[in-house]
Formats: C-alpha cells, structure tokens, sequence
C-alpha cells in the first residue's frame, strides 16, 4: 500500500477573480494552493479532487507542480467568482457558478494510506460531516472550517454558524478558522480568545488567521507571527498556503516555530498571485531578514 504524510482533499475550482484593477482567470482551490504549498516544502502528500469530463486539463496544474493527483469525474466543476471590494482584499463578496458532487468515503482510494487527511472545502456539503470520524480512525484529520460553515444561498455565498461543531470539532488534529469564521463560531471577535475556545472544545491545534497575521492555539498555549507582505497581488489562497505551510511544517517542529514558518511563507506567497512558488531556503531567508528580533 502506498502511503503519504498527508492525503489533500478539495474540490479543485475555475475561479474569477475581480479587483479594482480589474479581473483575472486562475485555476485555484484549496487543494491547488495547499497541495503545491507542501510540495514546495518537500512534504510527502498526493491530492484528490473531482472535476468534470470536459475540464481534466485542468489538472495539469498539479503535474506541473510534482505533485501527485488523482481524480473522481463529476458532472460540474466548482467554479467561484470572488469579487474583492477594497485595495486590501480584506472584504470580499463569492457567488458559485459551478459545484462539483461531495466526497464520501468511497472516493478514497482503498490502496493509499495517510497520517493526516487534510479536508480543503470551499462550500458546505462538499465533505460530509459523517466523513470526518472514520477519517480519524485512520490518521489526523486537517479540517478547513470554511468548508463546514459556507453556504451556498443561491449562488450567493454566505457564512452560518456549524450546528455540528461540538460533535466534530473533538475530533480534529487541526482546525483552521479566519477571523470572521472564528467570530462566527465563538461569537469572538477577539482572535486569541477564539482560538482558546475552539481549542478547548476539543482541536487539538486552531489556527486563525487575519490581515495582520497568523495565531496558532495548541494545548492552551498561544503563538502569534505577523504577515509581512510588500504587496497582496497573491491574497487570494492566503488561508490555504497558511494552513497547509503550517500542517506540514508541523511534523517536525513545534508550534510555535511552525507559526513562524507558516506567516513567512505566507507573506512571500501574497506577493505574487497564484500558488507558493519558493522554497524552503527562500522562506529562511525571509524569516531571517523580517523576523529579526
């Protein structure tokens, strides 16, 4: 059986992005910007979404990338218009034009084993939340939140509360939340005292990230690095390359020098638009000339 450090899963999306500069087309997706985020890293992972017969090209962005994908065909592709309403990329309205079928535990490939399953949702109901508990019998499970609490209203995508978050939160190894997901599910609007909370409802690990930068709760404990990006030409996948930077980097060292890897590696990615295109050395780098005590 092969087996990787972490199985990404994630509807893959043809997205639309529009600015006050204007609109550009890109292949995005938490499973794009996460999966080439920790092969950018050198982490061990394969990925697995689902897209429609007429839209396999698409995948070459993992091939491109080295990085290993399979793919379950579905009749639609998730397709994702997100239009930012300021020059810093903070507010931002998403309307779906397109949804691929949801994952169930059938999808996965019986001859591939993981130690962490990391769940990359775009819109509520693309994982099952019946799909997280078996997924923690067989290693970690990485869970981004946005994919439990944003709702398709029409095309129109809003947050709403998790009526399951007390059931399925204990079992998390990682839970990320953004500060307006993490007030949504807290009632918080204080991002340390948010992660404190969720951490105490049973994840073992939340980070929330802001504009300002990233916070990371593990065992009670805090940790906070900033963002410090020259430019956000790259802000959208900010979460995702955050997220994922973090879970890989994580195997190996600690918390808090994770959260110090992670903000690095973010603030280069938000500088030019698309997936994390460095490498392990840029983010030293990086961390050694902006971090500096």
């Amino acid at each position: 059986m092969a087996h990787y450090d972490t199985m990404i899963l994630g509807h893959i999306s043809k997205d639309i992005i529009v600015t006050p500069e204007g609109e550009e087309h890109l292949t995005g997706g938490a499973v794009v910007y996460s999966s080439i985020t920790a092969r950018r890293i050198e982490a061990n992972i394969m990925a697995l979404t689902k897209v429609s017969r007429d839209d396999v090209s698409i995948l070459n962005v993992f091939g491109a990338n080295h990085v290993p994908i399979t793919h379950c065909l579905s009749p639609h592709t998730t397709s994702i218009r997100n239009t930012y309403l300021t020059s810093d990329r903070e507010r931002r309205t998403c309307e779906a034009i397109g949804i691929a079928t949801p994952f169930d535990l059938n999808d996965i490939p019986h001859d591939v084993g993981a130690d962490l399953y990391y769940l990359g949702g775009l819109i509520k109901g693309e994982f099952p939340e019946s799909l997280i508990e078996p997924l923690s019998q067989l290693g970690k499970v990485a869970v981004d939140a946005q994919g439990f609490i944003r709702v398709n209203e029409k095309g129109r995508l809003v947050f709403r509360d998790w009526p399951g978050k007390k059931e399925y939160i204990p079992m998390l190894g990682y839970l990320k939340v953004d500060a307006a997901e993490a007030e949504i599910l807290t009632g918080m609007s204080d991002c340390n005292k948010a992660a404190l909370i969720l951490n105490d409802w049973g994840a073992a690990e939340v980070m929330v990230t802001q504009n300002s930068g990233v916070t990371i709760c593990a065992d009670g404990k805090l940790y906070t690095s900033p963002f410090t990006s020259r430019n956000l030409s790259g802000r959208t996948g900010r979460g995702d390359t955050c997220f994922s930077a973090y879970c890989h980097w994580r195997k190996n060292h600690s918390a808090q020098e994770s959260c110090l890897f992670a903000a690095a590696l973010t603030s280069l990615k938000m500088e030019k638009p698309g997936p994390f295109s460095g490498t392990v050395r840029d983010v030293e780098r990086a961390i050694q000339q902006r971090y500096a005590d």
